[in-house]
């Protein structure tokens, strides 16, 4: 035996079959197996492994099945970034998911999309976000904030590249100014009628004279 193999292997060989288990959380456990299963059955599908969940001691045990270690590491990886919750500080690779007049979303994790502000884009100004890039661009941002509110993530590209020299930071845009029409001042201002006096009809009638005076004739013949 010892001529053959003087000491125990390292590792299996490449393609030997084998287990290995993942614990993730409880409440990440839908996630990972996603709406109607599609989200396990596309790893399992694209890494040619058998994944099986069970719910164990308040946990999510996840077994994965398959020829060899790479398929494994695969599918690993797969659900380590479903369930991997994005750090303040971190640098991610993500795909631009949609474009806005604001900004763009980007997927950083499977399933994580967080906003990158066209403020942050570049350090010079961005009118539009649909000029800078576009659906399906791959780009590097640095996680920057999380709304303490809305859990909303906000991204920053600009922070990864040089400052140019001599820069000097804008104030940020206020997208929400008031809007001025041709008539002079803000909508939605005091609309209350400023053209004072008795606004009763004081045009003359078709004889001329008053049309008040006209009434009290009338009144008096009346009564008379």
């Amino acid at each position: 035996m010892m001529k053959v193999i003087s000491e125990p292997r390292a590792d299996y060989k490449p393609n030997v079959p084998r287990i290995e288990t993942v614990q993730i959380p409880k409440d990440m456990i839908g996630a990972v197996i996603g709406p109607g299963g599609k989200v396990i059955q596309a790893i399992q599908e694209e890494t040619k492994t058998v994944i099986v969940i069970e719910e164990r001691d308040e946990m999510g045990i996840v077994e994965i099945s398959g020829a060899g270690l790479e398929p494994i590491e695969a599918a690993k990886a797969r659900i380590k970034a479903i369930v991997a919750i994005p750090e303040v500080g971190e640098v991610y690779t993500g795909k631009v998911k949609s474009v806005v007049s604001f900004g763009a979303f980007i997927e950083i994790l499977p399933g994580k999309e967080a906003l990158l502000h066209v403020s942050e884009m570049d350090w010079g100004r961005v009118e539009n976000a649909e000029d800078f890039t576009k659906e399906g661009d791959m780009m590097e941002v640095k996680l920057i904030g999380v709304d303490q509110k809305t859990g909303k993530l906000k991204l920053s590209r600009k922070v990864l590249t040089p400052k140019p020299e001599g820069y000097v930071e804008r104030p940020p845009r206020d997208d929400r100014a008031p809007r001025r029409d041709d008539r002079g001042g803000d909508r939605g201002g005091d609309r209350r009628d400023f053209r004072g006096g008795d606004r009763r009809d004081n045009r003359p009638n078709d004889r001329g004279g008053d049309r008040r005076d006209n009434n009290f004739r009338l009144a008096a013949i009346m009564i008379n």
